[in-house]
């Protein structure tokens, strides 16, 4: 049996006139969330916020709905994606060039709504879509300072 890849990464969160959002990015026709592989000895949650800020440019990632996470059924041969939910209160998502692809990683972003993220986004996401969107739901409490536009 092939040993299992693990990678790490964020759904991450913004609200935009009082509606949630969530980022999605796209490679070529791929549509995915914000994750990567972790460097030697680093935690999963390191290497999610790590990878977003690479892979975004977003800094000063809050976690207020907490630590859980949700991780992907196996894919593509033995790859498990373990996602959490974050909060970005404000920033441009930038596609940085990559120092190993000599390119920016993504093509696009998008802060999309629960139910277009659904349509974009491959089918062993859709648990983690719904557990997020239940979550943010749950803590509607938080009440936060909406965010202008930038998609």
């Amino acid at each position: 049996m092939a040993a299992i890849k693990r990678s790490a990464g964020l759904v991450v969160m913004r609200q935009f006139d009082d509606q949630w959002r969530c980022l999605v990015l796209r490679a070529y026709r791929n549509w995915d969330f914000p994750k990567g592989q972790p460097q030697p000895g680093e935690e999963p949650l390191q290497t999610a916020l790590r990878e977003t800020t690479e892979e975004t440019g977003l800094s000063g990632l809050e976690l207020p709905w907490g630590e859980d996470y949700r991780e992907t059924e196996p894919y593509s041969k033995g790859k498990v994606a373990r996602l959490y939910l974050a909060l970005s209160r404000q920033g441009d998502v930038s596609l940085p060039v990559s120092a190993e692809l000599g390119r920016p990683e993504h093509h696009e972003s998008r802060w999309t709504s629960f139910d277009r993220a659904q349509e974009l986004l491959p089918s062993r996401f859709w648990p983690i879509l719904q557990w997020a969107q239940d979550v943010v739901a749950a803590g509607e409490c938080l009440k936060l300072p909406a965010a202008g536009n930038d998609t």
